[in-house]
């Protein structure tokens, strides 16, 4: 299948890749492939419980990500295992890239936040992004990044990420 056709259906591996190396890999279900957007579901993939202080991840939530591949992020929108909606997480990556039945995904360090209600837009791991080196190794990366953090938290608090996915 060409990285760019249109699919729909089966199962997909995520693999996320951090400082040249696999972070984590997960199995999920193919939603939908347009062929520019990639959309998946799949449980927290993490080990038992991660409290970050704003938002627990933990065994049983369902995460509905979307992967774009001329888009500089992902988002995630995070269910409890009961369906109350907990937030939407979103990674600063490089745009997605699908052969086949894995998904790969560059992460960027920088993420944001968006409670379920859309009252809390929290912007994470700038001091991560900082110590990473992209702006001196790669500054248009670098720039790209910033630019689409930038973008989803102007949207978040604006409109909210309900429209984006």
């Amino acid at each position: 299948m060409s990285a760019n056709s249109a699919d729909t259906s089966g199962e997909l591996e995520v693999v996320l890749v951090k400082a040249g190396r696999t972070k984590i890999r997960y199995p999920a279900t193919l939603l939908a492939d347009d062929g520019t957007r990639v959309s998946v579901r799949a449980p927290w993939a993490g080990e038992g419980v991660r409290d970050f202080g704003f938002v627990r991840f933990e065994p049983g939530d369902l995460f509905t990500e979307h992967y774009w591949r001329d888009r500089w992020y992902a988002v995630k929108e995070v269910r409890a295992q009961d369906g109350t909606l907990k937030g939407w997480y979103c990674d600063i990556t490089r745009p997605a890239v699908r052969s086949g039945a894995e998904l790969v995904v560059e992460d960027l360090d920088l993420d944001l936040w968006v409670s379920g209600d859309g009252k809390d837009v929290l912007q994470l791991d700038e001091d991560e992004f900082a110590a990473s080196g992209l702006a001196e190794r790669d500054p248009e990366a670098a720039a790209a990044a910033r630019s689409a953090l930038d973008e989803l938290a102007a949207l978040a608090r604006a409109e909210g990420l309900t429209g984006l996915v």
